[in-house]
């Protein structure tokens, strides 16, 4: 079954966008940049809500600039190929390879879980995320921990009071300020 990653930056004190709707503190540095591309190379869709959506825009005509470097020109193919299902009660359509939801996202989840495949599904939003979250649906979380505190913002972490026992897969240096950690949710066994 394909499991369902949630990546994104995140400041030391929890949040991915700060108090003022800021994200000019996550900028990437080189390496980070790699990481990202190399995520978004093992992904087979990726869910994400209208903001997301349109902050990403720009990666579909980005190849078009002649001034952008090979590592920032291959993020831009890899974007641009990559499905994508948009989740949103004001837009009437999308651009590039997505797609508008046609359900919720307990359904699209469950569906993109039946298909063929065992690339991961991405999901991106913090409202979204957190709906999935609530739903029991997020697998894994990625978070690359900047070395900021916001004081506030927009959580990673839903805040729905519902305890989530993780298991730590991975943590490692990336770059000179970021931490990678990688955690897979543990799930009671299912009775057959």
């Amino acid at each position: 079954m394909r499991s369902v990653t949630f990546s994104m930056n995140v400041s030391l004190d929890g949040y991915i966008v700060g108090p003022d709707g800021g994200l000019d503190w996550g900028a990437p540095d080189e390496e980070l940049f790699r990481f990202a591309t190399d995520e978004v190379r093992a992904l087979g869709v990726h869910l994400m809500g209208r903001r997301l959506y349109e902050t990403m825009l720009y990666w579909e005509t980005a190849d078009q600039d002649p001034s952008l470097d090979a590592p920032t020109l291959e993020f831009a193919a890899l974007w641009k190929a990559l499905p994508k299902v948009v989740f949103s009660t004001t837009l009437s359509e999308v651009e590039g390879n997505a797609r508008l939801a046609s359900g919720g996202v307990v359904e699209e989840i469950e569906r993109l879980r039946a298909e063929p495949g065992e690339s991961p599904i991405g999901i991106g939003g913090a409202t979204l995320a957190a709906e999935a979250a609530a739903a029991g649906l997020i697998d894994e979380y990625r978070a690359r921990v900047c070395p900021l505190l916001l004081g506030g913002g927009i959580p990673f972490f839903p805040r729905d009071e519902r305890r989530v026992d993780l298991e730590l897969v991975e943590s490692r240096v990336v770059g000179p300020r970021v931490v990678f950690l990688h955690h897979r949710v543990l799930r009671e066994p299912k009775d057959e």
